[in-house]
């Protein structure tokens, strides 16, 4: 039996995120999913060949029920939450998705024409996942954050790094598809 819910509104949700921050911040914690991996990388052993994994992972047991609530939150949103219907885009962005070949923009999460079994794996879409992944790996270490980090704890807490890495994370999403994704599809 599947329950059909609609999205809680903002006044529900904002709340409670800046309720967890204070409670966050109160115990002198932080979230953001980035130190989340770092304690998943550090229990496998990580710290034997990289310093930035030696640390006592038991500290951080506490944020691995974020990792676990995440889980549970993404399956619950996609199979019980989720109305089914499509996606509320602006239509000049369906028109410009669509003519970089995405032909189910705003009818499904993922485009289909990069996460679909049959074609994740093709090569042009696996050197793009592979290096995709290089470069949000490579930006989280070096702005010593995730954009979850950096936007929810560090703003909240007023951190001059926190903005100028969600100002960076904001122009790069702006370059990736006004400029880069263009030029990947051949539009």
């Amino acid at each position: 039996m599947e329950i059909i819910m609609n999205s809680w509104p903002w006044y529900v949700t904002g709340p409670l995120i800046a309720t967890v921050m204070a409670l966050l911040l109160y115990f002198g914690k932080t979230f953001g999913m980035s130190s989340n991996l770092r304690t998943f990388c550090a229990i496998g052993g990580a710290g034997k060949y990289a310093d930035f994994f030696k640390i006592n992972w038991k500290d951080y047991k506490w944020s691995l029920a974020v990792v676990l609530g995440a889980a549970i939150g993404g399956y619950l949103a996609v199979n019980v939450i989720t109305n089914n219907q499509p996606i509320d885009l602006n239509p000049k962005a369906v028109a410009e998705l669509e003519q970089l070949g995405f032909s189910n923009a705003g009818k499904d999460l993922l485009p289909s024409e990069l996460f679909a079994s049959d074609v994740m794996f093709e090569p042009k879409n696996l050197i793009l996942l592979i290096i995709g992944g290089l470069l949000v790996g490579f930006g989280t270490r070096y702005a010593g954050g995730c954009t979850s980090g950096h936007a929810i704890t560090g703003l909240s807490s007023l951190q001059l790094p926190s903005l100028i890495a969600v100002i960076g994370f904001f122009a790069g999403g702006l370059i990736m598809v006004n400029i880069l994704l263009p030029l990947i599809f051949g539009a």
